[in-house]
C-alpha cells in the first residue's frame, strides 16, 4: 500500500506508519534563555513546526524568559488566542481592544501563579516590572499561531510601505520614518 502524502495547516502529515513518541516530545522548556538582547526578552516555541505531532490538534506552547525590563513588543497572533501564566517575577501585561470598542487598554500586573489571556488577533505585549528574571509559559489555541511583531511589520515590511503612507499615518515627521525602516529594516550587509 503506497501512502500519499497529506498536507493539512500547511505541514505535510507523516506517513503513520513511521510516527514515533518522538513526534509528540519537545525537550528544554526547562532551560532559561539568553535575555541579552534588545528587548531583553527571548521566547521559545513549542509548535508543529518542533512536534510534528501537533499538526491538526490544535495546541502550542511558550516559555517567555525576561531580563529586568525586559519585554516581548506589542505583536498579535493571527490564528490564536493565548493564555499566559507567570511562574517568575512580575509583569505588566495588557492588550488593545478593537477600533470599535475605541481601543481601550486592558492590562495588569501579574506575579507568580496569576493568568491573563490574549484574545485572537489582538495587539498585546508583556514586560517585566521587577529587578530579577522574570519567567512565563503561554499556551496557545492552535499548532502554528503565528507571531507579527507591529513595529517589525510596520517600519520593517520588504518592500517598505511608502515613507509618506506611514509620515501620516502615524503623525511623524518623514525623517523619522527613514529612520525608523533603517532600525526595523532588513541588514544592510
Amino acid at each position: 500500500m503506497v501512502f500519499l502524502a497529506v498536507f493539512v495547516n500547511g505541514k505535510f502529515c507523516k506517513d503513520p506508519k513511521s510516527v514515533t513518541a518522538n513526534d509528540f516530545s519537545y525537550s528544554g522548556l526547562n532551560i532559561a534563555r539568553n535575555t541579552t538582547n534588545f528587548l531583553g526578552s527571548n521566547v521559545t516555541t513549542v509548535d508543529v513546526n518542533k512536534i510534528p505531532g501537533l499538526n491538526t490538534l490544535g495546541v502550542s506552547l511558550a516559555r517567555l524568559d525576561f531580563a529586568q525590563g525586559g519585554q516581548n513588543p506589542p505583536h498579535i497572533h493571527p490564528r490564536a488566542t493565548e493564555i499566559l501564566v507567570v511562574t517568575k517575577g512580575k509583569l505588566l501585561v495588557g492588550f488593545v481592544s478593537s477600533n470599535q470598542d475605541n481601543n481601550r487598554l486592558f492590562y495588569k500586573v501579574l506575579k507568580r501563579g496569576d493568568v491573563f489571556v490574549f484574545p485572537i488577533g489582538l495587539i498585546h505585549f508583556q514586560m517585566n516590572v521587577r529587578r530579577t528574571r522574570a519567567v512565563a509559559f503561554a499556551g496557545f489555541g492552535s499548532q502554528n499561531p503565528g507571531t507579527i511583531r507591529i513595529a517589525d511589520a510596520v517600519f520593517g515590511s520588504n518592500p517598505s510601505i511608502p515613507q509618506e503612507v506611514l509620515a501620516k499615518a502615524f503623525q511623524l515627521d518623514v525623517k523619522l520614518v527613514r529612520f525608523l525602516h533603517i532600525v526595523f529594516g532588513p541588514p544592510l550587509w
